[in-house]
């Protein structure tokens, strides 16, 4: 690879780190061709990214990044794998499921929304990470319940403020 193209290389990188909030890095070193196939599918079908880097370069993209990596740049021996995606916790449910039948792939370190997670032992706490869209579809039902208490109060109460006062006190009790 002549310098030229491995600047080409860290530019790629460098843009895509940039593009993207929640980055993994793991180890997909001694699967085999089907196996390897197969995460690829895997990992398309949940909408992420995934492709192999050589550490320098990968490396060099973090550093000269807008992004603060820390000691992620201190895993990166080995086979390393990038994996990118919309959702922070998609990758590391694919890797879960991917590990019933295979001991691969192996979580290195996962930058997720400026949150750094380094160890495989990581992996449970990441798939349990909620994504936004599960975040505000709580958030608009936490909010619901009170809103429906008062519309069932104000129509059992009679329409009245002392009414509903009433209702809502005797819910509470």
């Amino acid at each position: 690879m002549t310098r030229e193209e491995k600047s080409q290389v860290i530019e790629t990188l460098t843009a895509q780190l940039a593009d993207n909030s929640n980055i993994y890095l793991a180890d997909i070193s001694g699967l085999d061709a089907g196996t390897t196939s197969n995460l690829r599918r895997a990992c398309f079908k949940a909408g992420i990214q995934l492709a192999v880097v050589k550490n320098t370069l990968l490396k060099k993209a973090m550093e000269s990044s807008d992004k603060d990596f820390g000691e992620l740049t201190g895993i990166l021996k080995g086979n390393t794998s990038l994996m990118f995606s919309e959702t922070g916790n998609a990758p590391a449910k694919v890797i879960k499921e991917f590990r019933k039948k295979s001991d691969k792939p192996l979580l290195k370190g996962a930058y997720i929304q400026e949150s750094i997670y380094v160890g495989d032992n990581q992996l449970d706490s990441l798939v349990e990470l909620k994504s936004k869209d599960e975040l505000v579809g709580e958030i608009i039902g936490l909010l619901q319940s009170p809103a429906k208490n008062v519309i069932s109060a104000l129509k059992s109460g009679g329409s009245t403020i002392a009414g509903l006062v009433k209702t809502l006190s005797e819910r509470e009790g």
